[in-house]
């Protein structure tokens, strides 16, 4: 047990951490975005970087921007699609049937049967 005058978070031989060793710090500035949900959402840039207009919300995932009045609106996101239901879309049934039957017909030609359709 410690006598509770120990200095803790330290290592044997570390220095403490001057600018001079380190180098300078890059100079920021502090952007606060807020989203639709009313989350606040605060970050730092560097000064010479092009601030982003949009962030996404940490908290709900929302666009947020630096405009607390007016926060962008939540994007709609399409629903999913199954490349089956986009093949529906481009053909009717009966395309897709004589599709069918023309590629079984070419199968079994290919193997030397005879077609049942």
């Amino acid at each position: 047990m410690s006598n509770g005058q120990a200095i803790r978070g330290t290592r044997i031989g570390a220095t403490p951490g001057l600018h001079s060793e380190r180098g300078e710090p890059v100079p920021r500035q502090h952007i606060t975005y807020w989203c639709g949900n009313g989350h606040e959402t605060a970050l730092s840039f560097a000064l010479y970087v092009e601030v982003p207009t949009e962030w996404d919300c940490t908290c709900c995932g929302w666009p947020a921007s630096p405009d607390q009045d007016n926060p962008p609106e939540r994007r709609t996101a399409k629903p999913y699609k199954s490349h089956l239901t986009y093949v529906r879309e481009r053909r009717s049934d009966e395309e897709a049937e004589d599709l069918l039957a023309e590629a079984l017909a070419a199968r079994a030609a290919a193997r030397g049967e005879r077609s049942l359709f």
